[in-house]
């Protein structure tokens, strides 16, 4: 999931928990589990961002790990 889909997501999630919570109250088991579901998609969200993104040589690494680039000798 991209970062873009995940901050999707949260809004819509907030969205969901806010009806709930209106619905069954702000004090609800079900409000606080569409809430828990918020903040789990926002941690995820804040760990994607931590990742560091490949670089080209490290993607095509990955493609292609029999090329003479990607070799790694030991000497």
């Amino acid at each position: 999931m991209t970062n873009n889909n995940i901050e999707e997501k949260i809004e819509q999630e907030r969205e969901e928990a806010r009806a709930i919570c209106d619905a069954s109250g702000a004090n609800s088991k079900e409000c606080a589990v569409a809430w828990d579901s918020v903040e789990e998609l926002q941690a995820e969200s804040a760990h994607q961002k931590e990742k560091k993104p490949k670089s080209s040589l490290e993607t095509y690494c990955d493609d292609n790990p029999e090329a003479a680039e990607c070799k790694i000798h030991d000497n």
